[in-house]
């Protein structure tokens, strides 16, 4: 296995670290009213990247809020231990995965909280940081661990998994027509030697597609990025299990909002959250047209948002109220 650093510090000044990047935030506006955020509001960030909600979060929520803040990647919190400096005695940040939703709030103090938010995806950041790996853009190590300390990379499954677990992957996390081929043509080249980079991953996937199939507007190897990001990360699996614990740490009235970005992340919140209805548990809210029953559908990013910032083309977000 491979061992990948990517320092996120690009200059010191005066001997503070400092850090140069942009990140928008997506659908803050909703995001803000979903949430019914007000003075006082404790609120869970559980993806807080690089704090772009976060900032906005307290801005609604003090004077006497608190903001808990959740990332696997150590970069981030440091990013956002920076970006929200001037907010230190309201903010704690928690180095876990969110599915650890309980020992995160035992860490930080706290039994149950008004709002939560879950940002999934990979972040801005990530992605042009080119030595993690997690880009089709530019050729840099096979990484994409969202959690430096993790041991299993994404160079581990692509050199070491059976030609049939690579293709189940591809299948089942980035639901690619040509897994199959992806897989056999990955397989025949690590046997040459190992692949280590993702130029090298982004050429085999684009020589497995058939000529006259890969024209479409999104790179060919973006599925099997995603599927095997994923795997790597154990993404679905954490969001299934946070969700499913988070209403019992929610306070009654509170709401909980996520933010997915593919239709496999959009199920389990879906699903999860229509659970909850029919238990009686919660109610579905749409906050920009004040529904706020079954027929709530979620919310997607506006017109002027999109061609500010494209990564929100494909936002959904999802909320729901707790009822008892």
């Amino acid at each position: 296995m491979v061992r990948l650093h990517s320092p996120l510090i690009l200059s010191e000044v005066e001997g503070l670290k400092t850090f140069k990047m942009e990140h928008k935030p997506v659908m803050s506006v909703e995001v803000s009213e979903s949430l019914n955020l007000r003075p006082g509001c404790v609120v869970l960030d559980c993806t807080i990247g690089t704090g772009g909600h976060s900032e906005l979060i307290l801005k609604k929520i003090m004077p006497k809020g608190r903001l808990i803040g959740v990332d696997r990647d150590k970069e981030s919190l440091d990013y956002s231990r920076q970006r929200l400096a001037s907010f230190t005695d309201a903010v704690t940040l928690v180095h876990n995965n969110f599915r650890n939703i309980g020992d995160i709030l035992n860490t930080a103090g706290v039994d149950k909280v008004d709002a939560m938010l879950f940002d999934l995806g990979i972040s801005s950041y990530q992605l042009d940081t080119p030595e993690r790996g997690f880009s089709i853009k530019n050729d840099a190590p096979l990484d994409m661990r969202m959690d430096q300390s993790s041991y299993i990379s994404a160079y581990d499954l692509v050199n070491n998994l059976t030609e049939d677990e690579i293709s189940s992957i591809i299948k089942t996390f980035g639901q690619e027509r040509w897994h199959n081929r992806i897989a056999r043509y990955m397989v025949s080249a690590r046997n040459a030697q190992p692949i280590a980079t993702t130029g090298q991953l982004s050429s085999i996937i684009i020589r497995a597609i058939p000529k006259g199939f890969n024209r479409s507007r999104i790179h060919p190897a973006t599925r099997t990025f995603q599927a095997l990001r994923i795997a790597v990360n154990r993404e679905l699996e954490s969001i299934e299990e946070a969700l499913r614990k988070s209403l019992d740490y929610l306070n009654i009235g509170g709401r909980i909002s996520v933010i997915s970005f593919h239709s496999l992340e959009d199920k389990i919140a879906k699903n999860t959250f229509k659970r909850f209805v029919k238990e009686a548990r919660a109610k579905l809210i749409q906050a920009k047209s004040g529904i706020s029953d079954i027929r709530a559908k979620p919310e997607i990013a506006s017109p002027e948002e999109i061609e500010d910032n494209p990564r929100s083309r494909s936002a959904k977000l999802r909320t729901i109220e707790r009822l008892e």
